[in-house]
């Protein structure tokens, strides 16, 4: 066993990324305190093929020191859009067909590996402020709340450790589908 070197990997160019069809499944940056987890976030987004980002609220925007940091180039290769107030953003997403999927503790929330991820639709995961969570004006627009089940002493993930495996989980079960 040896280490594969980068050119080993196959890694696709910047172009032929962008080019790349994409699985139907948006990311919603919801008032993200820390530049340094957008960045890995979008760094997931990118090794998951994922549509688009769009960044909420207070959530910093690239071009900036601490995202490219983390993102290593990923701000680059997926496509990305600010909006100012989620609520209207959510709403024109479901207008477009999409399914709402807000990771949250909520009183309806269900354990992530029960979510039910159906062939022929089109998904948008919402992930909140590292203190606050999703914003409340949403939460009557979700279709699903999802947790990441946990067994030690913490209430929570950092937001970009659970958006990754979220969005690896949910990207999995769609690329089944397409």
């Amino acid at each position: 066993m040896r280490k594969l070197k980068l050119d080993e990997l196959d890694r696709l160019d910047t172009d032929t990324f962008r080019k790349q069809e994409k699985i139907p499944l948006v990311v919603v940056l919801d008032n993200i305190r820390s530049a340094m987890n957008v960045g890995s976030i979008f760094r997931t987004c990118d090794a998951f093929a994922v549509q688009k980002i769009y960044l909420c609220g207070i959530t910093a925007t690239p071009p900036n020191r601490e995202i490219n940091k983390t993102a290593i180039g990923a701000t680059e290769t997926v496509m990305w859009e600010y909006a100012d107030d989620i609520l209207p953003l959510c709403q024109n997403l479901i207008g477009q067909k999409y399914k709402l999927i807000g990771v949250e503790q909520t009183t309806n929330s269900i354990p992530l590996s029960e979510l039910k991820i159906e062939e022929g639709n089109a998904y948008v995961l919402v992930f909140g402020n590292e203190v606050e969570g999703v914003s409340e004006s949403i939460l009557p627009l979700l279709d699903k709340a999802v947790e990441i089940p946990q067994y030690g002493t913490k209430h929570s993930l950092n937001v970009a450790v659970c958006g990754g495996i979220v969005v690896h989980q949910v990207s999995e079960t769609m690329r089944k589908f397409y």
